[in-house]
């Protein structure tokens, strides 16, 4: 009796430290997910974009795809990539995020350019014009999930440098955590946005009260404007996060302080001379700098991409756009 007394107060013991462990990856994963919010806003309203021009019904599916290349981004290669990164070599782990705010910049870029000049570029119009409807939604799946790796990226980091634990393994399951908890929080929030025009037809039909009724119709009306509006923010926020990653890339590398150290103190200044709304001031002139100077980023990427890295890479890969 005296010893199964002993092996049941030894599990009460071995149970007190799971649950202190399970309690510490929930404090340690809501720090990190905060840390990461503003580039997780930038993830959901970048996404919807992609399911804009598809029939109702391939709406969710084409999210439910996306979801799921973005769980794959964070938890098969940048959760495992990063840990092993941080241990090995962890001074490769900015330059690695500065390439993908490169990428970021050229992809808004090229969006921005094709908007303003639909037939100026050759080489950018193709990327835009794609024949074949079958292809299309693997062409919009595949680009979002490339998006979605570099923004996945920066989450993912900002949570390895938020989450504070002695063990190597808790700080990997922190990070799926995380990298979960996004996911689900983001690609729930883009499925109830893009189907609202949906729950809007559903309401004008069925509900008994004519108010009801009017705000299912108000819905219908306004949500073509809102997703144009959402894909203007979402590509205005590949400008900024891209800008913003290889801004503060310099500055933490030493390559080139300067630009980052100005736009802050510039966002200082103007976030003094509003003191009632100083914080918005200061992300504000900090977002609309680093998207400018990403935007033109972005515009000098563009020959550099479809002239020289497009090509060199399909010589390397064999695979080349089919003729139209």
């Amino acid at each position: 009796m005296s010893g199964l007394l002993a092996l049941l107060d030894d599990v009460a013991a071995i149970a007190k430290v799971a649950a202190a462990s399970v309690d510490d990856i929930a404090a340690a994963a809501a720090k990190a997910g905060a840390k990461a919010a503003g580039v997780v806003i930038d993830d959901a309203a970048v996404t919807p974009k992609y399911v804009h021009g598809f029939s109702a019904d391939r709406e969710l599916p084409i999210i439910w795809r996306i979801a799921l290349g973005s769980v794959k981004n964070k938890l098969v290669i940048l959760l495992p990539g990063l840990m092993a990164l941080n241990y090995l070599l962890p001074a490769a782990i900015t330059p690695l995020l500065m390439l993908g705010g490169a990428y970021l910049c050229f992809e808004g870029a090229e969006k921005v350019f094709h908007l303003l000049f639909p037939h100026a570029d050759p080489e950018v119009a193709e990327d835009f014009d794609i024949e074949d409807p079958a292809h299309l939604e693997e062409e919009k799946v595949a680009g979002a999930i490339k998006t979605d790796f570099i923004l996945s990226a920066e989450i993912m980091t900002i949570a390895l440098a938020t989450v504070e634990s002695p063990s190597f393994w808790m700080q990997g399951i922190t990070l799926a955590v995380v990298g979960v908890f996004i996911t689900a929080a983001v690609y729930g929030a883009v499925a109830l946005i893009v189907k609202m025009d949906d729950i809007g037809l559903h309401m004008a039909a069925n509900r008994k009260t004519a108010a009801a009724r009017a705000f299912g119709r108000g819905l219908v009306v306004a949500m073509p404007k809102l997703m144009a509006v959402l894909s203007a923010v979402g590509t205005a926020a590949m400008l900024w996060v891209g800008g913003s990653i290889v801004l503060h890339g310099l500055e933490v590398t030493h390559l080139w302080p300067w630009p980052y150290e100005a736009i802050h103190h510039i966002a200082e200044t103007a976030a003094h001379a509003v003191p009632v709304a100083s914080g918005f001031v200061l992300w504000a002139v900090q977002a609309g700098i680093d998207g400018v100077l990403g935007l033109a980023l972005g515009v000098a990427l563009i020959p550099v991409a479809t002239r020289v890295i497009g090509p060199l890479w399909s010589a390397v890969t064999g695979k080349k756009k089919a003729a139209h």
